[in-house]
């Protein structure tokens, strides 16, 4: 059983390792020279999970953004030729965002500097370490049941 104490320590170990895990993935994005901010990045594997291209406001809801933050991050993308807006074939009034091969490009590049970054922040870990790590972090973000007290 927890106390409040090691609850609250908890809750701070896994605030500062959020900000180290950001920290690093910027670095290792920086390293790349891409030109991607790490909101541009979501945004990016964001659009990559669509099958066909979304709406705007269908990448805001995903995000959960207000659409005027999707709208300043497509047109920086655009602008670097990562994105284009495209007509909705079924309604002209709509806009649809859809990746360039520019942009697969850059989410190869984008997935590399991740995966080199969770080497990085893994790397002090043995091999059961991070099987028990695995478990853990797919307990918490599935949120297992809470137990009446």
């Amino acid at each position: 059983m927890t106390t409040p104490d090691s609850d609250g320590l908890l809750a701070e170990q896994l605030l500062r390792l959020t900000r180290r895990v950001h920290r690093i993935q910027k670095r290792h994005l920086e390293q790349r020279e891409l030109g991607i901010t790490p909101a541009q990045s979501r945004l990016l594997r964001t659009l990559a999970h669509w099958g066909s291209p979304p709406r705007m406001a269908d990448l805001a809801e995903r995000l959960e953004v207000v659409p005027r933050a999707v709208t300043t991050l497509v047109d920086g993308l655009e602008a670097s030729g990562k994105v284009r807006r495209v007509p909705d074939p079924a309604n002209r009034r709509v806009i649809r965002i859809e990746l360039t091969d520019d942009g697969r490009g850059a989410l190869r590049e984008l997935r590399a500097a991740r995966r080199s970054a969770a080497e990085e922040i893994l790397a002090p870990l043995t091999g059961d370490q991070r099987e028990a790590l695995g478990g853990l972090l797919n307990t918490l973000i599935d949120g297992a049941p809470v137990q009446p007290c």
